[in-house]
């Protein structure tokens, strides 16, 4: 599994599929995106692994800048970044993306 991360509005989707020689359709297929919605209240674990049976996974970071004062967004906050230490733990290959550019942490591109 890959496994990309970033900021929102970073490029994620648009970097892995060009990196990958997807075209739309095959791209949509193959990826799930936006998982970090999924976080909250569920069994993170068991999440991280169903998800870990995708090909690709992306998460938008949701940790920078200032802590939410609301408990529940922060408990959601909480949740994603948990969530997403399990999916890189679980990834063949981890990739940051920011501004577009890609940095891969783990692992190589296919």
């Amino acid at each position: 599994m890959i496994f990309v991360t970033g900021p929102l509005y970073a490029g994620k989707r648009e970097y892995i599929r060009n990196a990958l020689g997807l075209s739309e359709a095959a791209f949509s297929a193959r990826a799930v995106w936006d998982v970090q919605e999924l976080a909250p209240g569920a069994e993170l674990p068991v999440l991280a692994d169903r998800l870990a049976e995708k090909n690709i996974v992306i998460a938008t970071e949701l940790g920078g800048g200032l802590v939410p004062i609301d408990r529940a967004e922060r408990e959601k906050r909480e949740a994603a970044g948990r969530l997403a230490c399990l999916l890189a733990e679980r990834a063949d290959t981890v990739i940051r993306v920011c501004c577009g550019l890609g940095q891969v942490l783990k692992g190589t591109l296919p």
